[in-house]
């Protein structure tokens, strides 16, 4: 099939790596500014949080807004499209709530 005829591959193509769905997470409680996402994103170094944030913008699932303030605000938020991703993490946080803990005690 490959990547153009798999639903499934060309969606995780899309939400690739570890910071991702994280990112994801925390916009779905609201609109984030940076400094907000890298405190709830343990771990996470300013520019992997960058460069994910601008892949996630040019594909239409995160808005970035610019206040013409001094200094200038900067808050991330879902567009419409991000939205539609909900069902996902929510599919995501309940099979980690059920299952993770058996799966991770399998292997070590």
């Amino acid at each position: 099939m490959g990547v153009k005829g798999c639903p499934i591959e060309r969606t995780v193509n899309i939400l690739e790596g570890k910071w991702t769905l994280l990112i994801l997470r925390e916009l779905f409680t609201g609109t984030k500014r940076f400094g907000e996402l890298r405190s709830a994103l343990t771990g996470v170094s300013p520019k992997t949080l960058s460069e994910r944030l601008r892949i996630l913008e040019q594909q239409g699932i995160v808005k970035r807004t610019i206040y013409p303030e001094v200094p200038p605000r900067v808050e991330y938020s879902l567009t419409e499209l991000g939205e539609t991703l909900s069902p996902i993490i929510e599919a995501l946080r309940q099979w980690g709530t059920e299952w993770a803990d058996q799966v991770l005690a399998r292997t070590g």
